[in-house]
């Protein structure tokens, strides 16, 4: 039953995107904090390393600010909980939101992952630019953008990456279903992902802005990951991913255990948790949570809109406490900048980033901060987290579970091999 749920609220996700626009530090310090966290200062790549691309709707300026350096466990220690906080489709509307969640963000130390769709920087009037796999020129499921919209999500996504968050893709029309992206070949993915870099590193030209900043950031090198629209489509997009030489995926649906390597990407797919009052688990996203609880009308009864708020907050504090105290799998949570059933997810996004963010040993990161990491440890340690299960603490505690093994027993002593001549 669980499944069947999960499986339609994915199928239906497009005609609710429809109706909206949009929708840390882990190095050694030396301060002996085993998880090895760091505070970087926050200040802009220098002005002198900057070098504009093309129309200079980019530029390369610098390693990116407030990006630290990712340090391997040594022997014993107890690994960081790590929580990745998503948005899909991220744009800046009228509504704020992605401007709002910069300062949650900030407020408490953390950085987060911005999936853009690159239709949200092609203006109405060219929108027949696009040419979307399988569908005529100009068709979108989310729309395009105006002039204002443009200007504000540019703003955004730039200081977002001077903070040190991450630019991702949600890729373009957001097209589910018959004829959507789940039916699309590799090299039609190919094609969205070249079309998603072009709206990017041309926004000035298309809206005809001539005298705005540029992103400060090569898209090319920054766009690393992505969530394919409803969650479909996964195969054939990570193939194509992987010939493009992107690092991770997180358009699957999983459990919370730690991330594997599957067609050579970090699969850090969306995670199950738990959903209070029913007897299933809820994917961890703003959407999931809605149509479980209103289907797929956005405004439901006013009078449950802070019990369904609650429950999502919950869910996903339980989701957190399972694995801070259990496996410390990664939590994976995606959203979008929505008002659905009056702004309650939103409140409860905010809410968990509030409570969690700050703990002892957690790091609330980007998916690139995250696969940093990853790629830092040494294979048997990522072995070993990989062998627990949903919730599960190691026995006999984190110092002897990730020990190095012990050395072999010299020959000659009590209990030895044998010498054999």
């Amino acid at each position: 039953m669980a499944t069947h749920r999960r499986n339609t609220a994915c199928v239906l996700i497009a005609a609710v995107c429809a109706t909206s626009l949009a929708g840390c530090g882990f190095g050694a310090d030396g301060s002996g904090d085993t998880t090895g966290r760091q505070k970087v200062k926050e200040v802009p790549a220098p002005g002198s390393a900057m070098r504009l691309i093309g129309d200079g709707s980019t530029a390369y300026t610098g390693a990116q600010p407030n990006l630290p350096k990712p340090r391997r466990l040594e022997p014993g220690d107890r690994p960081p909980q790590f929580v990745v906080f998503s948005w899909d489709g991220a744009g800046e509307d009228s509504q704020k939101l992605f401007s709002h969640f910069r300062e949650v963000a900030k407020r408490n130390d953390a950085t987060m992952t911005y999936f853009l769709s690159g239709v949200y920087l092609l203006p109405e009037e060219k929108r027949n630019l696009y040419r979307p796999p399988q569908h005529s020129p100009g068709r979108s499921d989310i729309g395009f953008n105006d002039a204002q919209g443009i200007a504000d999500t540019v703003r955004q996504l730039r200081l977002a990456w001077l903070e040190g968050n991450e630019i991702g893709t949600h890729f373009n029309g957001h097209f589910c279903g018959a004829g959507g992206v789940g039916e699309w070949s590799v090299e039609e993915w190919k094609d969205e992902i070249a079309q998603a870099k072009r709206f990017v590193k041309s926004w000035k030209t298309n809206s005809e802005t001539d005298d705005a900043a540029p992103l400060p950031f090569d898209y090319e090198k920054e766009l690393i990951g992505a969530r394919t629209p409803c969650l479909e489509g996964q195969e054939n997009f990570t193939r194509a991913a992987a010939d493009l030489g992107f690092r991770y995926d997180s358009s699957g649906v999983n459990d919370q255990v730690w991330p594997e390597r599957k067609n050579g990407l970090w699969d850090v797919s969306l995670q199950l948790v738990p959903f209070p009052g029913h007897d299933f688990e809820q994917l961890a996203m703003d959407y999931n949570f809605m149509v479980n609880q209103s289907g797929t009308t956005t405004q439901g009864d006013p009078t449950k809109h802070r019990l369904w708020g609650d429950q999502m907050r919950d869910g996903l504090l339980s989701g957190f406490y399972r694995a801070y105290d259990g496996n410390r799998a990664p939590l994976i949570i995606g959203n979008h900048f929505e008002s659905w059933n009056g702004g309650t997810y939103m409140r409860a996004i905010e809410e968990v980033v509030e409570e969690v963010c700050t703990k002892k040993d957690v790091r609330c990161v980007s998916f690139r901060q995250l696969v940093d990491w990853l790629d830092a440890q040494e294979p048997g340690t990522l072995k070993k987290l990989r062998a627990l299960k949903v919730g599960e603490a190691p026995k006999g505690g984190w110092a002897s579970y990730l020990a190095t093994d012990p050395p072999p027993t010299p020959k000659g002593v009590p209990g030895a091999p044998a010498r054999e001549e």
